[in-house]
């Protein structure tokens, strides 16, 4: 079943977070995700939306989902996301037809 990932994110060092995106779409292309949406000015419909950053993507599964997440090259690119943001991400089931 189809699952995306949302991500809230807080860039407290631009520069430090360039080095994570400059890695980022060679790692997750190998891992059958796609990235649906990316944007620093969200319309807010309801609550409060602080974060500078938010990030759509789908996977095929949750199993491909986690895959990615967990692979040893993600995690390590990841280390310059954790040193330049704050966040947050969830793992959602999608509604297949």
């Amino acid at each position: 079943m189809t699952c995306y990932i949302v991500a809230q994110i807080s860039i407290s060092d631009r520069a430090g977070y360039a080095d994570y995106e400059s890695g980022f779409m060679d790692v997750f292309s190998r891992y059958q995700g796609r990235l649906l949406a990316v944007d620093e000015s969200p319309e807010v419909l309801e609550g409060a939306w602080d974060c500078t950053r938010t990030v759509l993507v789908r996977f095929p599964s949750k199993e491909e989902a986690r895959h990615w997440y967990h692979s040893a090259e993600y995690q390590e690119l990841a280390q310059h996301r954790f040193a330049a943001s704050s966040g947050n991400l969830v793992l959602i089931a999608g509604m297949d037809d």
